[in-house]
């Protein structure tokens, strides 16, 4: 089985000079005031369309604002390339974008939406003295060449997919179900009515619930099976409330609820993780807590398929009674003859075993092969500090690959 996945977007339109200009003029205003612009946009669209707050928006990252960050993150990356095209492509973070919307069957039709609602806020907050025409006519001219290209990208994913645009939602029977001792929960489904859709290791599906008061919410689980099988297999680990943080609504809900037989509705496969291209070229995979899942993936990938890969896996969690799918991380690397495996445990209690540390995890002391490709998939902290510790081995960022659970303003870090 072969999947193959859309290049990178690339940006073919460029700022008039004038619109240049004016960006250049105003970026710092609308970056001072971005946070607010992008707060008043979704309490905007929301009243105005309050159905994507309980039918596709994750109400969880509304609540604490994550989005609302990511979203002026994209917009002020975005712009900032547009005004120096000397400065890093946005392809990742366009990429990103573009396979969650694939996966939530975002369609051309809805941009118009955000964009009356985007300005509607600008002007709002900046005020209409400020937002003058040709100042309008620019930031309009900004949102256009991202939306385009992301809907280029779009319907590119969705003709690799062989649907038509928005297409992607399935029902899908529960087969199996099995409690892992961390809490987390790995669930197998057979899809109704048609055969299991192709896809390449380290991507994930949507799936769909809904919520005691009615809502429908979405949230994307990585697959942990090898492609080609029979069956879509994902891990759901729940989120516990912290501080001010409330729980994951649908994680928990899943845990307490999704019993074999049931049915679910899932979306077909993305995820832009590059599919390692060489068995002669070392891998490295590292990764926090539910962050494995990707990871497993991979593993099962290579066991299936490049078994004599070279593979180091490095892993950070609390303490090994939290570490997901342990049991399965320890038999897929046994039977990898070039694979090894390092594990750190905050807790220190980690007892006088082979590869295992206590404290966070730190790579000084790992010796990470030059040429490899390196997958890094955690919480937004857990990959900051990671990427700083691997730019500080002289990895080159574009031999890092990342996969993230959150939004993604951690891209202008």
């Amino acid at each position: 089985m072969t999947v193959t996945l859309p290049e990178p977007p690339i940006v073919n339109d460029e700022l008039e000079p004038h619109h240049a200009e004016v960006i250049k003029a105003t970026l710092p205003l609308v970056g001072a005031n971005i946070g607010e612009i992008t707060t008043v946009f979704y309490r905007t669209l929301f009243a105005n369309h309050p159905a994507l707050i309980r039918n596709l928006f994750n109400r969880g990252n509304q609540a604490q604002g994550a989005q609302q960050r990511a979203l002026a993150a994209s917009i002020a990356t975005f712009a900032t390339h547009l005004i120096d095209p000397e400065l890093p492509h946005p392809s990742e973070l366009l990429s990103r974008i573009g396979h969650k919307h694939a996966s939530l069957g975002i369609t051309a039709d809805q941009y118009p939406i955000v964009y009356e609602n985007l300005f509607a806020a600008i002007v709002e907050v900046l005020g209409a003295d400020t937002v003058t025409a040709d100042v309008a006519a620019a930031w309009d001219r900004v949102y256009w060449i991202m939306a385009n290209t992301l809907i280029a990208l779009e319907r590119d994913l969705y003709a690799a997919a062989g649907v038509a645009d928005g297409d992607v939602h399935r029902r899908a029977a529960v087969v199996s179900r099995v409690d892992d001792p961390s809490g987390a929960v790995l669930l197998s489904v057979r899809l109704i009515g048609g055969p299991i859709p192709d896809n390449v290791p380290g991507q994930y599906i949507s799936v769909g619930v809904t919520m005691a008061d009615g809502a429908r919410q979405l949230r994307q689980y990585s697959l942990v099976n090898a492609p080609g099988a029979e069956e879509l297999t994902f891990a759901v680990k729940p989120v516990n409330a912290d501080g001010d943080a409330p729980a994951g609504e649908v994680s928990t809900w899943i845990r307490a609820n999704v019993r074999v037989g049931d049915l679910l509705d899932i979306t077909m496969p993305f995820g832009d993780l590059p599919v390692p291209d060489s068995a002669q070229r070392p891998t490295v995979l590292v990764s926090a807590g539910i962050g494995i899942t990707p990871m497993i993936g991979l593993l099962e990938y290579f066991a299936a398929q490049t078994p004599d890969r070279q593979v180091h896996v490095l892993h950070a969690d609390r303490g090994d009674q939290e570490h997901p799918l342990r049991e399965r991380q320890q038999e897929l690397v046994s039977q990898l003859p070039n694979a090894t495996l390092d594990i750190w445990y905050e807790d220190g209690l980690t007892g006088e075993r082979a590869g295992v540390h206590a404290g966070r995890m730190v790579l000084s002391n790992v010796s990470v092969p030059a040429g490899a490709e390196v997958y890094l998939c955690g919480n937004d902290g857990f990959v900051r500090a990671v990427r700083a510790q691997l730019t500080d081995l002289g990895v080159p960022a574009e031999q890092v690959h990342c996969e993230l659970f959150s939004p993604n303003d951690w891209l202008l870090g």
